[in-house]
C-alpha cells in the first residue's frame, strides 16, 4: 500500500510539473492550421496627409475586420509566454495599465483596423504596466484561456492572466 502511495505521489508531481511548463507561443500558432488566410491589415491613413491624420485621432475607432476568427481550442489552459504590444483598456489610480489588449504589432487597433480576434489577447494583470512604458513590446507570462472578450476597441478570442510582464529585448545582430 505504501508503495502505491509513493508511485501516485510521483505521478501527480510529474503531471503538475508537466502541466505548468511554460510554452513560448507564436502568434501564428493561435490561428487554426485549416483556417483560411486573412488579408494583411490595411492602413487607415495616407501619411502624406499628416494634418488630417492628427485631426482624425479623436474620431471613431476602426471597425475590426474579423471579430469572430477561429481559435485553437488546444491552447486553453496552457501556461504561455507571448510577445506583443499593449493597447490600454483600464488604467488604475497609480497610472498603471492593469487591463489591456495584447496585439502582435505596433499600432494595431489604433492606426489600422484591429487584427482578427484570434490575434488579440485580453490580458489582466494585478501589477500592471506603467503608462509611460506602453510603447515598447513586452513578454507576458501566464495562463491562456480560449475565451472571448469584447471591448469598444475590438473583440478577442483569447484571455490571459499575466503573472509576469517584462520588456521584450530585441537581439540585434552584430554590425561588421
Amino acid at each position: 500500500m505504501r508503495k502505491i502511495f509513493w508511485i501516485t505521489l510521483l505521478l501527480c508531481s510529474f503531471n503538475m510539473a508537466f502541466a505548468s511548463e511554460l510554452r513560448t507561443l507564436k502568434w501564428e500558432e493561435m490561428v487554426p492550421a485549416d483556417a483560411p488566410p486573412l488579408p494583411p491589415p490595411s492602413a487607415l491613413h495616407d501619411l502624406n496627409q499628416l494634418a488630417d491624420i492628427l485631426a482624425a485621432e479623436s474620431g471613431p475607432a476602426a471597425e475590426q475586420q474579423h471579430p469572430n476568427a477561429p481559435v485553437v481550442p488546444e491552447l486553453d489552459g496552457l501556461q504561455v509566454k507571448l510577445p506583443g504590444y499593449i493597447v490600454p483598456l483600464v488604467i488604475d489610480d497609480n497610472s498603471r495599465i492593469t487591463e489591456f489588449l495584447l496585439v502582435p504589432y505596433f499600432g494595431a487597433c489604433i492606426h489600422v483596423p484591429p487584427p482578427p480576434s484570434n490575434q488579440i489577447v485580453y490580458v489582466h494583470s494585478e501589477g500592471g504596466v506603467a503608462m509611460g512604458d506602453m510603447w515598447q513590446p513586452y513578454w507576458i507570462e501566464g495562463k491562456l484561456s480560449v475565451e472571448s472578450f469584447s471591448s469598444d476597441i475590438a473583440d478577442t478570442g483569447y484571455r490571459a492572466e499575466a503573472e509576469q510582464i517584462y520588456p521584450y529585448v530585441f537581439d540585434s545582430p552584430a554590425v561588421y
